[in-house]
């Protein structure tokens, strides 16, 4: 008996980076897993490496008629319990069956994909609540958070070969390039920190616009974009601050990974950033679309160190009491034992 894992996205982001997080996690913790997920050479390896054995199928659009049949004869293969679907397109492809229906919720998805599911999950409490505002039954929705991962042994990210001067204060920031990841604010902000260098990890549509914008602003030499990047541990490591912006972010996984990494961050005061950090105490907030505050706050950590140890110091915390990896698995099992999963 296994819970079945869906996951309809063929990209590379937060998410589809978490859902391999997950599903190794909870390898660890002994649950039997499996998975149906759009063909990725690299999620498919991670899998198998987790022992979960899996599928890959097109998860279509409106008119893909097949897909649904498809994943019901593999969930009846793996005698599937629970069939878990990460955000609606894979929603919209999982069938009914002997299995309870989950859907997993990291962002405020239109519920309409959810129809005639068993239960949901929220990462965070807000939209957990917000769901229930949408009139789903409040004893059908857990808030389960993401959990940091335990950072990799290994040295720092090599800053010579990216044309970073080892004096030189570096910001990192990580995630799709998108308007609501605001890296254009990081760029601007880059701008008042003369002699600091910024790291940008991400792939999307955005960048031949960020390259341009970063030329026009005269800071391109200090900039470096990095693409997706499958070591993102290095990189927390040799940076001196972690640059969060986002104008839309449901949660901030890159503040609790940062948390776990012992780099300070500083975060726009978007949903989820704003939700997690108690400014002063564990990160700073800025106001959203503010470079100039963004400025101010890097300027802030980076003169005073001992500001800094106390963000790195009550970010391991957190983690430690809310985000670790054991706490979370704990929460799913209990989700999927009530259910009657395995």
């Amino acid at each position: 008996m296994s819970v079945l894992h869906l996951l309809g996205t063929a990209g590379d982001g937060g998410a589809e980076t978490y859902f391999v997080d997950l599903v190794r996690a909870l390898a660890r913790g002994g649950v039997p897993q499996a998975a149906a997920i759009r063909k990725h050479p690299g999620r498919q390896a991670a899998l198998a490496e987790a022992g979960a054995p899996s599928t890959t199928l097109a998860f279509g659009g409106p008119f893909d008629l097949f897909t649904k049949g498809k994943v019901a004869k593999f969930a009846r293969a793996r005698r599937a319990k629970i069939a878990l679907a990460w955000m609606n397109r894979a929603a919209r492809h999982t069938p009914a069956g002997p299995w309870k229906r989950v859907g997993r919720l990291g962002g405020y998805y239109k519920l309409k994909y959810y129809k005639g599911f068993d239960f949901l999950v929220a990462n965070t409490e807000d939209i957990a609540d917000w769901i229930v505002r949408q009139g789903w039954p409040a004893g059908k929705v857990r808030v389960i958070p993401n959990f940091a991962a335990e950072p990799p042994e290994g040295p720092p990210a090599d800053r010579a070969a990216l044309k970073t001067p080892e004096d030189a204060p570096l910001l990192l920031a990580l995630g799709r390039l998108h308007e609501n990841k605001a890296h254009d604010v990081s760029l601007r902000a880059l701008r008042a920190l003369p002699g600091a260098y910024l790291w940008i990890a991400g792939a999307g549509p955005l960048e031949a616009k960020l390259k341009a914008m970063a030329a026009a602003l005269g800071v391109a030499d200090r900039v470096r974009f990095l693409g997706w990047r499958d070591d993102p541990a290095g990189l927390y490591r040799a940076a001196d601050v972690c640059v969060f912006p986002s104008r839309h972010e449901p949660l901030g996984n890159v503040v609790i990974q940062s948390w776990a990494h012992g780099l300070p961050v500083v975060a726009a005061a978007s949903q989820g950033p704003a939700a997690l950090i108690r400014d002063g105490d564990d990160g700073l907030l800025v106001p959203v679309d503010d470079a100039e505050a963004l400025a101010d706050a890097v300027r802030r950590l980076l003169d005073d160190p001992l500001l800094k140890i106390r963000l790195i110091q009550n970010g391991h915390e957190r983690v430690a009491s809310e985000f670790s990896e054991a706490a979370v698995v704990a929460q799913w099992r209990d989700l999927f034992a009530d259910l009657g999963g395995p």
